[in-house]
């Protein structure tokens, strides 16, 4: 078994809690909202690389550090 690199966590306001998930390069959660997807997915190789997705046309994927910077509104949006 590979090393635990990653862990994931999922809550809601129903009290329900799922914590500890463990991964060793990546995770995924998948909202279902109004008939769309919403998808986060974080891998961990070298960088921390983070993906964004809501329904077929919006997506971001970049690095941690410029996720930080896109929500800070130091990188534009494309």
């Amino acid at each position: 078994m590979e090393e635990i690199r990653l862990t994931a966590a999922v809550r809601t306001d129903y009290d329900c809690e799922a914590r500890g998930l463990p991964a060793a390069r990546w995770a995924e959660a998948v909202f279902t909202a109004g008939g769309e997807e919403i998808v986060l997915e974080v891998s961990v190789e070298q960088d921390v690389i983070v993906a964004l997705a809501i329904g077929e046309g919006a997506a971001w994927k970049g690095t941690l550090a410029g996720l930080k910077k896109w929500l800070r509104g130091e990188i534009p949006a494309r």
